[in-house]
């Protein structure tokens, strides 16, 4: 089992950047695949962006390309999805993942391990 842990999010304004971290006690993540989605209130959860094992493979979402980069530290054992420009719409309780196929999937379904979520709201 890995316990996944999200921390970074909060409050801030359009235009503003945040950096989220994604860690895991007791395990090592270097063999995963880790992704990130999005759950808005009254909204399915949404694919962000996806890293494969060794941090050289990424896909993003639409949405969200140009302006967020994935990438993980294996020797610290986390993951970050670093944000800029954030808008209104980025609102969401982000979630990290982990899949232990070591590739960057874009499916929920395809992911073993969930994190708790942390929020983040941008203001207009």
């Amino acid at each position: 089992q890995v316990q996944l842990v999200e921390s970074g999010g909060g409050l801030v304004q359009a235009g503003d950047s945040l950096r989220l971290s994604c860690g895991a006690s007791g395990r090592t993540l270097r063999s995963y695949g880790m992704g990130w989605f999005r759950q808005a209130p009254g909204k399915e959860r949404e694919f962000v962006a996806a890293v494969n094992w060794n941090g050289d493979g990424t896909n993003y979402a639409d949405a969200v390309k140009d302006r967020f980069t994935i990438s993980r530290d294996n020797a610290k054992n986390l993951v970050y999805l670093q944000m800029n420009s954030l808008k209104p719409e980025d609102t969401a309780t982000y979630y990290c993942a982990a899949i232990g196929l070591g590739r960057a999937s874009m499916r929920s379904d395809e992911y073993w391990y969930w994190g708790q979520g942390t929020q983040v709201t941008v203001s207009s």
